[in-house]
């Protein structure tokens, strides 16, 4: 390591003295991934240059001060370039062959921990000057250990009592002496006896001990003697503790990392021991599934072996969870376009997931199940049996780059293969499907990401589109469905609407708002139930105090009522009204309304089924006569002389009126601003014709007269006239009556947020996606930490609109819907 680190300072050191411009083709910039790379940026009089080396796990930086006007210049101090250890001190150099232009050079180092930095200064008569000063950054070294035994790899079956601690199960390195497989450090993975450890934990199950040792890329040779006593604690246990500090589970997944790649081109290890170690791993996937990292690192790891042996681990691919960038994808991909074949639904979706040209919204990463399915649906349809693409002529490369930083990338050859991933032609075609499926989610979606709620409860299947709705077979819908067709066969379909919304099992709201409906609509539709009044047709809303009606078959997807059905609707509210005026609806002022729906061959089957449920609940319901007498009044006379004819007509349908329906009818009048004087004499202009046989009708005034009820009156043909609908529609018009609030409008104005934190939460606000190290660095500017930060925002949008606003998945992901729902 420092020996590298010297040659990159001798390179540098060379060159900013020559001062001659850094050659594009530098030798120290080429293709092998773990060598450096160096960068260089330049202002008036300073000149920086930075090399980089990732996979060694080295930082160098060199700043370089110098003149300009000494540009061209060649500095005649050094005869030759030469290693300048760490250790050593720069002397004095004094040159005589050079007049007045003596050079001191000193040398200052500084050791801690994980930082090495080295500064030398340089300066003449000339006053040209330079400082260059080194960083690096290695790591904590490791003591040196007396322990000469050669590492080895202990098998599952073999047991060993490691200082105190007796470990029933094998799966690791053991020994003293063991170089990683880049050969520059020790194997990480490698227990080692004679380092210090603590004694073993007394306490069974109890928190595991962690320091500044358990670094991000851990090493049990580097970690104090109280993480590797922790360490060799979890080992001996039956490594299934959730809560394990995750680098303690890196060391041992180092192990496995080693013991498969060092061994691919060998029998070294057994297809046994290859299964077995497949199955551990899946086994750590599984306990360590919320840690982001270790779920990504392994899933990949579980990829590569089933790709080292494909025929052994065929029948186990299944198993292996999905992750983003999967090896085993761009192999799939590619091998089914070279053998012709079209890319299906199933392939299609994994490459939105392994492209860098979409990113999942959040109801595709909350629902995934949902969105799987629903993209199989809609992908299909469009599709059918799937996108033909063309093979690119780029190769395909799979790479494995490990976890351990002690193991340099595995490169597969697929030489023979092209890599159609990188294609951008069918990803567009595939994005639009993925941006509907997203939206049609969306509800779904904003109704899981609220406190208390499941994929089981009957709002949340509400919300699922039809396709995904009835495949869910929920028995909650089996028993509405089952309790409705009762209620239709033994009440007429007449209940009561917090009965009907009991079966959601969801507390019953103050008040039914255009959701709440919606909720039962959709309710109602599962079980192929049509309930009265529907918004959509009727032009009403129920309410939670009120009546419903159910009936079957119910509306379908494709019921579009008719000009006939509008006109119907509007004389049944009116002939309701009248019926309802003394309290009781006779039988026969029922009949004369149905008359109206029976007798009209414009309505088609299902129309009259709807508005025969309608009536049923009209007649069940008080009259809301609201707004109506404004309207009235812009009547011109022969309206309202039609107005009240429908209104005697219906009231003379039993054939008589009496001295308190009179009342009633005199009231109506007054409600609807009409003349309450003219109520007598209106019945008997209507009841003009007399014969023989007709019914009597008895009023206060004339006991004793008898009048015939026209029977085409009875039929209100006067309704069938374009002025009696034009008269009813415009009086009778949507029932509009306003939302009552639930919550409190909001904007957003952050009640209940921090300066620090509204203006965190108004900056993420400018795009959807968010890189954790950008948020990072926007926490870092207000004094913030990133995990805190989100959580907090997350409550605050708990409190307002019951449901998280942020998303952390590794990116931080901002809900924009949700964003919408906090503006209120």
């Amino acid at each position: 390591m420092e020996f590298i680190v010297g040659v990159l300072f001798i390179y540098i050191l060379y060159k900013l003295i020559t001062k001659k411009p850094k050659s594009a083709n530098s030798p120290l910039q080429n293709k092998t991934t773990s060598k450096p790379s160096v960068r260089e940026s330049h202002t008036n009089s300073i000149k920086t240059t930075s090399v980089s080396t990732s996979d060694l796990d080295v930082i160098t930086t060199f700043t370089t001060h110098t003149s300009l006007e000494k540009e061209t210049e060649k500095s005649s101090n050094y005869q030759e370039n030469r290693w300048i250890s760490e250790n050593e001190q720069f002397q004095n150099v004094n040159s005589s062959s050079q007049k007045n232009s003596a050079s001191k050079l000193a040398s200052q180092t500084n050791h801690s921990n994980s930082t090495k930095t080295i500064s030398i200064f340089s300066h003449n008569d000339d006053d040209e000057f330079a400082t260059f000063t080194v960083h690096t950054s290695f790591g904590r070294e490791p003591e040196k250990s007396p322990n000469k035994k050669k590492g080895r790899w202990i098998g599952e079956s073999e047991q060993l009592t490691i200082i105190g601690r007796k470990l029933n199960k094998g799966l690791f390195y053991f020994g003293g002496v063991m170089n990683s497989l880049d050969g520059y450090r020790l194997e990480p993975s490698l227990i080692d006896e004679e380092r210090p450890v603590s004694k073993p934990s007394i306490n069974i199950g109890s928190e595991l001990h962690t320091d500044e040792t358990l670094g991000y890329w851990p090493s049990y040779s580097s970690l104090s003697k109280e993480c590797r006593g922790a360490y060799l604690d979890w080992l001996a246990s039956d490594r299934s503790d959730p809560n394990t500090p995750i680098g303690y589970v890196f060391i041992y997944f180092y192990g496995f990392e080693r013991r498969i790649i060092e061994n691919q081109t060998n029998s070294q290890v057994s297809d046994q021991e290859f299964t077995t170690l497949f199955e551990e791993v899946l086994r750590l996937n599984k306990v360590f599934n919320t840690n982001r990292s270790f779920r990504g690192y392994s899933t990949t790891f579980l990829e590569l072996m089933a790709l080292l042996r494909p025929a052994l681990l065929e029948h186990r691919i299944a198993e292996i969870p999905d992750t983003n960038n999967a090896l085993s994808f761009k192999l799939k991909l590619a091998k089914t376009i070279v053998n012709g074949h079209p890319v299906g639904a199933e392939l299609a979706l994994e490459w939105l997931k392994n492209t860098f040209e979409y990113s999942l919204k959040m109801p595709a990463r909350r629902c995934e199940e949902e969105f799987r399915k629903l993209f199989e649906i809609r992908f299909s349809q469009k599709f059918c049996e799937g996108v033909y693409v063309k093979p690119n002529k780029t190769k395909l490369r799979i790479r494995y780059h490990a976890a351990s930083n002690c193991i340099n990338s595995v490169d597969l050859g697929m030489e023979e293969l092209p890599d159609p991933s990188i294609l951008k032609g069918p990803i567009k075609k595939l994005i639009p499907i993925a941006e509907q499926c997203t939206e049609e989610l969306g509800s779904y979606s904003r109704y899981l990401g609220k406190a208390d709620t499941s994929k089981n409860d009957i709002a949340a299947l509400m919300l699922l589109p039809k396709e995904l709705a009835n495949e869910s077979n929920s028995p909650v819908i089996e028993s509405f469905k089952s309790w409705a067709v009762q209620v239709i066969q033994n009440d007429d379909g007449l209940t009561t609407v917090k009965e009907f919304w009991s079966h959601t099992g969801i507390p019953l709201p103050k008040a039914m708002n255009k959701k709440e409906n919606d909720l039962l609509i959709k309710l109602a539709a599962k079980a192929d139930i049509g309930i009265a009044p529907d918004m959509r047709f009727h032009q009403v809303k129920f309410k939670a105090d009120s009546n419903i009606v159910l009936f079957t078959p119910g509306h379908s997807d494709f019921f579009e009522p008719g000009t006939a059905f509008n006109q119907v609707s509007l004389a049944i509210r009116l002939g309701a009204m009248v019926a309802n005026i003394d309290g009781i609806v006779d039988h026969d002022e029922k009949l004369t309304l149905q008359s109206l729906i029976e007798h009209d061959k414009r309505l088609s089957p299902f129309e009259k089924s709807s508005l025969k449920a309608y009536l049923t609940w009209r007649l069940n319901s008080p009259a809301n006569i609201a707004g109506l007498k404004s309207r009235i009044e812009m009547l011109d006379s022969t309206q309202i002389e039609s107005l009240k004819k429908s209104i005697i007509s219906i009231a003379l349908a039993d054939g008589s009126v009496d001295s308190s329906e009179i009342k009633q009818i005199e009231k109506l009048y007054t409600c609807l601003g009409l003349d309450k004087s003219l109520v007598t004499s209106d019945i008997h202009n209507l009841t003009s014709t007399r014969t023989p046989n007709s019914s009597s009708v008895t009023t206060a005034n004339e006991s004793t007269e008898t009048f015939q009820l026209d029977q085409d009156i009875l039929a209100m043909h006067e309704s069938d006239t374009s002025d009696a609908k034009s008269m009813l529609e415009s009086i009778f018009a949507v029932d509009n009556e306003p939302e009552i609030e639930t919550i409190n409008s909001l904007s957003i104005g952050h009640g209940g947020l921090d300066n620090e934190h509204k203006d965190l939460f108004d900056m993420l606000l400018s795009k959807e996606i968010w890189p954790r190290n950008e948020v990072h660095e926007l926490c870092s500017k207000l004094n913030l930490m990133v995990d805190g930060a989100i959580e907090t925002i997350n409550d605050w949008a708990y409190e307002k609109v019951d449901a998280p606003v942020l998303d952390d998945d590794g990116d931080i992901y901002v809900d924009l819907e949700i964003v919408e729902e906090l503006k209120g």
